[in-house]
């Protein structure tokens, strides 16, 4: 089975799955993306695909396939991520495909479901991820902490780690405010005073306060108060 067989044989069905009008709606959301590396496959139509591929012999060869060409093989391999069951593996293969990242929505939509059993030590890959000085390697570091470290095992030490990155990416810091949005959906009290002794830079800040006000599951009597933290230039 040759690499360059399967490669040819996923971009066949991928285009078979094509939804050209999603395409040219997707493209204008993926700024850092060429348009001619995306084919228009939306994510249930490409979840539902991986299903049935991740139990294949061309999955293992597919995975070794990198760099991907299109968008969508980057989203495949990141969604045949998901089924790795034994942790150390689903490391290194995390670790190979990080460098490839190019875009917030293959960044985002990465759930590594393995860790779950693993948090103890998984939070050290985490700290040495939002250490690099690849834009996409810093926001999956940080996306980890905030699907995984909010809950049970939140400890203080997580947000003071996200304050403290400094960057000038924009996909890093809208990443950091979403964490803190997020962080303030489910420990405000511990939160807000990241927000009241103005730790974050002034955007991050201000960006924070915006989504957090967008969020459901922010209380009005919460929002009206953060409102009064918002920073005028």
């Amino acid at each position: 089975m040759k690499q360059e067989d399967v490669i040819q044989d996923v971009q066949k069905k991928l285009f078979e799955l094509q939804d050209p009008g999603y395409r040219d709606f997707h493209a204008k959301l993926l700024p850092t993306v060429d348009k001619e590396r995306l084919i228009g496959v939306r994510t249930p139509v490409l979840r539902t695909f991986v299903k049935k591929f991740g139990k294949t012999e061309e999955a293992i060869v597919f995975l070794k396939a990198l760099p991907h060409q299109y968008y969508e093989e980057n989203n495949l391999h990141g969604l045949l991520l998901e089924q790795i069951r034994d942790y150390d593996r689903c490391m290194e293969e995390i670790e190979r495909f990080l460098p490839f990242i190019d875009n917030w929505a293959t960044c985002d939509m990465l759930a590594l479901r393995v860790v779950k059993k693993h948090l103890d030590i998984f939070i050290n890959e985490i700290y040495r991820w939002i250490g690099s000085d690849r834009t996409y390697t810093i926001r999956f570091g940080i996306s980890m902490l905030m699907k995984y470290y909010l809950e049970d095992e939140f400890r203080m030490e997580y947000p003071k780690k996200v304050a403290q990155i400094h960057s000038e990416e924009y996909y890093v810091n809208m990443m950091r405010a979403w964490y803190f949005a997020t962080a303030l959906a489910k420990q405000y009290d511990r939160i807000l005073p990241f927000l009241e002794e103005r730790r974050l830079d002034t955007w991050t800040h201000n960006k924070t306060i915006q989504k957090a006000i967008e969020s459901y599951r922010i209380t009005p009597e919460q929002k009206e108060y953060l409102r009064t933290l918002k920073i005028r230039k």
